[in-house]
C-alpha cells in the first residue's frame, strides 16, 4: 500500500487546496472556473473520506494491538482479539474500495448522454426491437431517477422505430450506460410470423456524453444549416413553413437533422446539442488512443457493429458476450432491471484495469 499512500497524500492535498480555491472570492466570480473545480472537488470527496476512515481503522488497530501487550483478563483478552478481527477485516475492505477509487476516471463518467437507437437488420421486427430497447431504457432511467427527453424519432408503420435518439439526464448517467454501446440481438417470433419459427434481428445502440461548451467550441464558420419544411404527419403547419433544420460540421462530415419541434429555433437547438455531442464522441475516439485502448481493452471497443448481447424470448434468457454473463430473467430485464447486467459489466471493468495497473 506504500504507493498507494503516496497517491493519497497527494489526493488530499488537492482536495485541500481545491476547498482553499473554491472559497475564493475570485474564484466565486469566475463561474465557468468555479464549476469545473467544484466538480473536481466533489469527485475527490469520497475517496478523500475513504481514506480518513482507514487511518482511524489502523489507528485503533494499533491501539488494541498495544493493549493486548499489556496483563489482560481472559474475558478482555477475547473482547480485544475479537475486535481487531473486525478491524482488519474492515482494513482489507477499505484497502480494495480505495484501489478501485483511484483508478483512472473516464472523463465522461459524471455526465448526460445522447443514446440512439437504431432498427438495424430484420426490417419491422429490428424496429419493433428497438422500441423495445427504447422501453426498457427508459424504465431504468426512470428506477435510477432520471430524466429523459425524445430528441429525434423516425418510426415504422408497424409501431417500432427506425432510430430515435433520447436524452438522459441524471447522476452518473454515462458511467452507467457507457456500456450499452454496441449490436444488441434479439432472437423470437415476431408478431408477423404464422409458421412460429424464431427470427434473429438486430438493433444498435450509440452511447454519447454530452457535450459541454468547456469541452468542445465548434467554430460557426464549420457548420453548414439547411432549412426546409417538415415530412410526415403534423398538418398544415408543417406542409407550410421551413420549421425543419440540418446541420453539417465540414471537418468531419457529420450531419444532424432535426424537425421534431414546430418552430425552427426548438429544432435549431435540439440539432446543435446533438451535433455537439456527436462531434466531441467522434474527436474523443479519434484522438484519444489512450482512451480508445482502455475501451477495448474493458468490455469491448464500443464499436456499434459490436455484438454484445444476445435477448432470447423463447427461453427468457439474455447473455452479455462480452463477460459471459447469462441470466434467465428476460421479462424482468426488458422491463428496466437492469442493475445486475451493469454493475457486474462496472466490476469486470475495475477487475481488468486493477490487472493493467498490477502489470505496468
Amino acid at each position: 500500500m506504500d504507493e498507494i499512500f503516496e497517491k493519497l497524500q497527494s489526493v488530499v492535498d488537492r482536495y485541500d487546496e481545491l476547498n482553499e480555491l473554491i472559497s475564493d472570492p475570485e474564484v466565486i466570480a469566475d463561474t465557468k472556473r468555479f464549476m469545473k473545480l467544484s466538480k473536481e472537488e466533489g469527485s475527490l470527496r469520497d475517496v478523500v473520506a475513504a481514506y480518513n476512515k482507514y487511518k482511524d481503522v489502523t489507528s485503533q488497530l494499533d491501539d488494541n494491538k498495544e493493549m493486548l501487550e499489556e496483563k489482560l483478563d481472559s474475558e478482555m483478552e477475547s473482547m480485544v482479539k475479537d475486535e481487531i478481527s473486525s478491524l482488519e477485516t474492515e482494513k482489507a475492505d477499505l484497502e480494495e474500495k480505495i484501489k478501485i477509487m483511484l483508478l483512472p476516471k473516464d472523463p465522461n463518467d459524471d455526465k448526460n448522454i445522447i443514446m440512439e437507437i437504431h432498427g438495424a437488420a430484420g426490417g419491422d421486427e429490428g424496429s419493433l426491437f428497438a422500441a423495445d430497447l427504447y422501453n426498457m431504457y427508459t424504465r431504468y432511467a426512470e428506477s435510477q431517477g432520471w430524466k429523459t427527453q425524445v430528441i429525434d424519432e423516425s418510426d415504422t408503420e408497424v409501431g417500432g422505430f427506425k432510430e430515435i435518439a433520447i436524452m438522459i439526464t441524471g447522476d452518473k448517467v454515462y458511467s452507467k450506460l457507457k456500456f450499452e454501446n454496441g449490436a444488441h440481438r434479439v432472437q423470437r417470433v415476431p408478431a408477423t410470423e404464422s409458421a412460429g419459427r424464431i427470427h434473429t434481428s438486430t438493433a444498435t445502440v450509440g452511447v454519447m456524453p454530452e457535450a459541454e461548451d468547456v469541452d468542445i467550441d465548434i467554430d460557426p464558420k464549420d457548420i453548414k444549416t439547411d432549412v426546409y419544411r417538415a415530412s410526415g404527419a403534423g398538418g398544415q403547419h408543417v406542409n407550410k413553413t421551413s420549421s425543419a433544420v440540418r446541420m453539417t460540421h465540414l471537418p468531419t462530415g457529420i450531419v444532424v437533422a432535426m424537425q421534431d419541434e414546430r418552430s425552427q429555433q426548438q429544432n435549431r437547438m435540439k440539432a446543435m446539442q446533438v451535433l455537439k455531442s456527436r462531434v466531441y464522441d467522434y474527436y474523443q475516439q479519434k484522438e484519444e488512443s489512450e482512451y480508445n485502448a482502455e475501451r477495448k481493452s474493458a468490455v469491448g471497443s464500443g464499436d456499434r457493429s459490436e455484438r454484445i448481447r444476445t435477448y432470447n424470448y423463447p427461453q427468457n434468457r439474455v447473455t452479455d458476450h462480452r463477460i459471459g454473463l447469462t441470466l434467465n430473467k428476460l421479462d424482468k430485464v426488458m422491463n428496466g432491471e437492469l442493475d445486475t447486467i451493469i454493475d457486474a459489466l462496472i466490476v469486470s471493468d475495475q477487475a481488468k484495469k486493477l490487472e493493467q495497473l498490477k502489470n505496468e
